[in-house]
């Protein structure tokens, strides 16, 4: 295969169609069913911290089929349309399944080892005051940890605003044991409510292992960025991998998860190494 170039929709391998019919339902879905019910489906779908109480294991494959926007939804559908009707097509739709879910997967358990790292200390900070509650184990955390509450946090940021006050309170006085209980009560809260935060929704690990796929099975294809300037696909996916890689260390405090993207690309390498190892194809 010299070139590739998008072509028309035409007619769609099962697994791929299925899968964007299913994408888009489920974006349909989350609006229809909160305007509704007032449900959330990107919560109870996307994938929570393994830790938090509203951890599911099944989030591991359902976050993979919600996304956060419009945007979000369109480009990754439109990569899984570009490379995986060719993948399906080349690999058949047993094979492209099982690589496509386990990309996702992946992408899901590297997101949160690096997310293990950012969380950690600050629930060991928070266990820290629980266990030892003193001025001193409470000023370390506040001074080293920003709130992620807001002004829509809910109840939440009536909590919060009660907890400067007594922060203050216990600050100017360290025996006042109402403000000090009243801290404790606020962390112990605060605590749950941190790890039940992160929420990763998207599809866009599956679809970077799609593209590490493309590239290592096609990798003097030319892609046409824009429909315009030709690139090989070898090149592409390299460079778009540093780019997630770059991003992943500049960009951590952002919502996109750049090293999940990385993830389903390193599983979707191993994996076909290892059928390639096999000559299962």
């Amino acid at each position: 295969m010299n070139q590739y170039r998008p072509a028309g929709f035409g007619a769609l391998p099962p697994v791929v169609k299925n899968l964007l019919i299913i994408n888009i339902v489920l974006f349909a879905g989350t609006y229809l069913v909160g305007a509704a019910t007032n449900m959330d489906l990107k919560d109870l779908l996307g994938l929570k911290y393994p830790l938090s109480s509203s951890f599911r294991p099944y989030q591991f494959i359902t976050y993979m089929f919600m996304h956060g926007s419009l945007s979000h939804l369109f480009f990754n559908m439109f990569a899984l349309w570009m490379f995986g009707k060719i993948l399906e097509n080349v690999w058949g739709s047993r094979r492209f399944l099982i690589y496509y879910i386990i990309c996702g997967v992946g992408a899901a358990l590297t997101h949160y080892v690096i997310a293990w790292f950012e969380i950690h200390p600050v629930i060991q900070q928070m266990d820290l005051f629980l266990d030892q509650p003193s001025v001193q184990t409470l000023s370390e955390f506040i001074g080293s940890h920003r709130f992620h509450i807001h002004e829509n946090s809910g109840v939440m940021w009536d909590y919060f605003t009660d907890f400067q006050r007594n922060t203050t309170a216990l600050i100017n006085d360290p025996g006042n044991y109402s403000a000090l209980q009243s801290s404790i009560d606020f962390i112990s809260l605060y605590r749950e409510y941190f790890m039940n935060l992160p929420n990763v929704v998207g599809a866009s690990g599956a679809i970077f292992g799609l593209l590490l796929a493309f590239g290592m099975l096609f990798p003097n294809a030319e892609i046409y960025i824009y429909f315009l300037f030709p690139l090989k696909a070898k090149w592409f996916v390299i460079i778009y991998g540093a780019i997630e890689l770059f991003a992943g260390f500049a960009d951590s405090a952002s919502n996109v998860a750049h090293f999940a993207h990385l993830g389903g690309m390193i599983f979707g390498f191993i994996l076909i190494r290892y059928w390639r190892k096999k000559n299962i194809y």
